[in-house]
């Protein structure tokens, strides 16, 4: 095997041994491959360090004269001190390593890998993902029938009495803007969370038997993936598989995957491109390539009917989840928590009014994650889930200014205008000024609401917009609303990043149809 193999081989962090059943075995890399390692790494990180803050370090040397033609040599030789230094320790990794068993053994399985496609003997041990083969291709599914999705805006869609604004705009989004928006995404975060995702990517693997996968987007993207298996659990959930998708800072290691895991669901969570194991960028195109490519291997490689798949997005995660709704309406529902309605509202408070211009133009034009437009695009059971002490999506901490309130009246606003008019909206707001309390529907009153529903339903058909109302007086409008909000809606008592428990989880509510249905 090629000394190079060694030198530019992956990262190892973790074997698993044992027979049934995974046994976490922490890779320890000898003295030669740990220094050799360190200093790589130091450097990595001075890089990164020097990316984000180069305007500074440019100005800086500029006033000092580095750029002046006699201080052309003295940089040179730095360089080249620094490339020395470089070779030196890449060598030293790749004598490091090819002294060490485990890891000659995970090249051999790596190689394996790559030239049969079997995988099984690399599953043994947890790796760099950027090394491990593609296991699910869109492209080898959709050939040239199914084209990469793109929102972004071109230089044609500029005006010249906008310009200085969209100018700047461009340039906030495509530097610093995006990884705002997407802190999950920068590498140096991710630098600080790498034990955490190592330990709860092991978690998964040996406590439930998870299986890590790479998909490849229509956009050449890689997408880091993890799948739970709990279809043979015949008395469980586990014949409908749960999508995860994660906030702006989380990753499925340490993300909303453990709620529908409890509950004995099969589970797929994936990270955002830019994030962990996943290449690219979070931009709204690529995300939405990357939902789209999850979805189709859950079908096509992991053999879930649609019908079997529910959505669940957490926060920024829900606009993933509405647009992968969009695709594939037949779902079997969405759940969305701590989700806002549109991103601008949350940006334009957080920055200073007088770039509130600049603000709205980079949030429209390059990541308008607008969710109460993209709900209307989806006619499937929804169900919405509010954080009361929700510190993200609320000003202050304070419930009545939480976005998630704008998201559920824009829903059920949509699908069901005749019974939210404005007396109706008005009420609605003052129930989500305050949280809700638990309310048990007197059983008359629920069956009388769920009897207009049914019947409405069964004869008029179950599209959206629902034209049922129109014909109602005030008070069974306010009553059909409230009891429509009281099931598309739920409060937790939490801040915005806690674990959602698992009572809080469930199959959306939807409108059961069945012709000459009456209650009694």
């Amino acid at each position: 095997m090629s000394f190079l193999n060694y030198i530019f081989g992956p990262k190892l962090y973790m074997e698993y041994k044992g027979v049934p059943e995974p046994q976490r075995k922490i890779y320890e890399p000898g003295a030669v491959e740990k220094f050799g390692e360190q200093i790589l790494s130091t450097l990595s990180v001075v890089w990164s360090v020097s990316y984000y803050t180069s305007p500074l370090i440019f100005t800086f040397l500029y006033r000092r004269g580095y750029f002046a033609a006699d201080s052309i040599p003295t940089l040179a030789k730095f360089t080249t001190s620094v490339g020395l230094i470089v070779i030196i320790s890449l060598f030293m990794r790749g004598v490091g390593r090819r002294q060490s068993r485990t890891y000659t053994n995970m090249i051999n399985a790596l190689m394996l890998a790559k030239t049969n496609k079997s995988t099984d003997a690399l599953r043994r041990f947890d790796i760099d993902f950027a090394a491990w083969p593609v296991d699910f291709d869109v492209k080898t599914l959709a050939g040239d029938a199914k084209k990469p999705i793109n929102t972004a805006s071109s230089c044609e869609d500029w005006s010249l009495a906008t310009l200085p604004y969209e100018l700047i705009a461009y340039v906030a989004i495509h530097t610093f803007g995006l990884s705002m928006i997407y802190p999950g995404s920068v590498k140096l975060i991710q630098k600080f969370m790498a034990p955490a995702l190592i330990s709860g990517r092991a978690k998964l693997i040996e406590d439930d038997n998870g299986i890590r996968y790479k998909v490849k987007t229509i956009d050449s993207n890689e997408i880091d993936t993890l799948f739970i298996d709990n279809r043979n659990d015949n008395v469980g959930n586990g014949k409908t598989l749960v999508i995860c998708s994660e906030g702006n800072a989380g990753f499925y290691e340490v993300g909303i995957m453990g709620t529908p895991i409890a509950l004995k669901y099969s589970v797929l969570g994936w990270n955002h491109p830019g994030f962990a194991g996943s290449t690219g960028q979070p931009k709204p195109d690529q995300d939405k390539n990357a939902i789209d490519a999850v979805v189709l291997f859950a079908h096509n490689h992991l053999g879930f009917a649609i019908e079997d798949i529910i959505l669940y997005g957490w926060s920024i995660g829900g606009y993933s989840t509405l647009f992968a709704a969009s695709l594939y309406p037949e779902v079997k529902g969405v759940v969305l928590d701590a989700t806002f309605d549109d991103l601008l509202y949350l940006a334009l408070p957080r920055m200073p009014i007088s770039l509130g211009g600049i603000v709205r133009v980079a949030i429209r034009k390059y990541c308008n994650l607008n969710n109460a437009e993209l709900s209307m695009k989806y006619h499937g059971p929804i169900f919405l889930i509010r954080r009361t002490e929700d510190e993200v999506i609320a000003e202050d901490n304070r419930i009545d200014t939480n976005r998630g309130n704008y998201l559920t009246l824009s829903v059920l606003k949509y699908r069901f205008p005749n019974l939210f008019s404005s007396t109706q909206l008005t009420r609605a707001k003052g129930l989500l000024s305050k949280p809700l309390e638990s309310y048990s529907y007197p059983i008359a009153e629920e069956k009388l609401c769920m009897s207009r529903l049914i019947t409405f339903a069964s004869d008029e058909g179950k599209s959206y917009p629902m034209l049922i109302g129109a014909d109602y007086n005030e008070e069974t409008r306010s009553q059909m609303a409230i009891f429509l909000l009281r099931k598309h809606l739920r409060d937790y008592n939490s801040t915005h990043c806690t674990q959602l428990p698992g009572e809080f989880f469930s199959i959306p509510w939807d409108i059961p149809i069945e012709h000459g249905f009456v209650f009694t």
